[in-house]
């Protein structure tokens, strides 16, 4: 474990947030490091990307936390450390018929040139969307959202494709403001692109995601480099090829993990399985 007095005692960290990630990632960090983390207030996050679409993300999502982190020490150049939240969602790369979240958390520390990630993936997500010909198709899939304890979003609809420059709503609350927004939408384009307001303060589910990635920030700052004693030395390479049961070639499953330590570079390879072979569910020759 990290020793108390290489924590961020009383140490003020600049997050940029416009919808309340200080609520969960502020109170982890305190608890954690003894950061006192202030939302970078004047930061406008939606330069970096939108999820309705009118400001696209140019970059992988620790290429946008970066910058957001870069903006958050312009707008407080004296600051020590800054801290950025990003988050990605769509299908499962292995189960398309499932959405997948995925959140990043990033800290920086100027003064010592950290930069640490944690993150999350998982099923748990209500992302999700619809082409609603009718309003009963946009209440019922609204339903399915979770709304109206998780936000939604209605869009205009060109070719069955969202189409935010026709119609665009995100402050849907309520059942009326929903029916009223799709009906808009029906009006103009003949069809509604509802879908999740994946903004963090329209989305607890979100919210309790960034708050298991903030976590593993956690995690991995406490995992100290045997070599130099530097933060997060931590998994950086996973090793498959573990033999098939049935063929014994080489298969998907991972038969080691590589640790490394960004600061040293020392490294150190450890066994992930107690078994000597593989499902062959994980052999792409068994089961191509």
């Amino acid at each position: 474990m990290v020793r108390k007095e290489r924590r961020y005692r009383d140490t003020v960290a600049i997050l940029v947030s416009m919808h309340g990630k200080e609520r969960v990632i502020g109170l982890i960090l305190r608890d954690e490091f003894g950061l006192i983390v202030v939302p970078a207030a004047s930061v406008n996050t939606d330069q970096f990307g939108t999820f309705s679409r009118e400001v696209a993300r140019s970059g992988s999502q620790l290429d946008t936390a970066r910058a957001k982190i870069a903006a958050a020490f312009k707008y407080a150049p004296t600051a020590r450390v800054g801290l950025a939240s990003e988050g990605s969602f769509g299908p499962h790369p292995n189960i398309p018929f499932l959405a997948i979240g995925r959140e990043l958390v990033l800290m920086v520390d100027q003064e010592s040139g950290l930069e640490l990630t944690g993150y999350d993936a998982s099923i748990d997500t209500n992302f999700g969307f619809i082409v609603a010909k009718d309003r009963e198709a946009a209440f019922a899939f609204a339903q399915r959202a979770r709304f109206p304890e998780h936000g939604l979003i209605v869009m205009g609809c060109r070719d069955e494709q969202p189409a935010p420059d026709l119609l665009l709503n995100k402050e849907i609350s309520e059942a009326a403001a929903l029916g009223g927004a799709v009906q808009e939408a029906l009006r103009r384009c003949g069809a509604a692109f509802v879908e999740t307001d994946m903004r963090v303060h329209r989305n607890p589910t979100r919210m309790s995601a960034i708050a298991r990635a903030t976590r593993d920030l956690a995690r991995r700052f406490n995992s100290q480099c045997p070599n130099c004693n530097h933060p997060g030395f931590d998994v950086i390479v996973r090793i498959p090829g573990l033999p098939c049961a049935w063929c014994g070639e080489p298969t998907r499953a991972i038969i080691a993990e590589v640790l490394i330590c960004q600061s040293c570079g020392y490294r150190q390879e450890r066994s992930t399985t107690t078994t000597s072979s593989a499902d062959p569910g994980k052999c792409n020759n068994c089961n191509p």
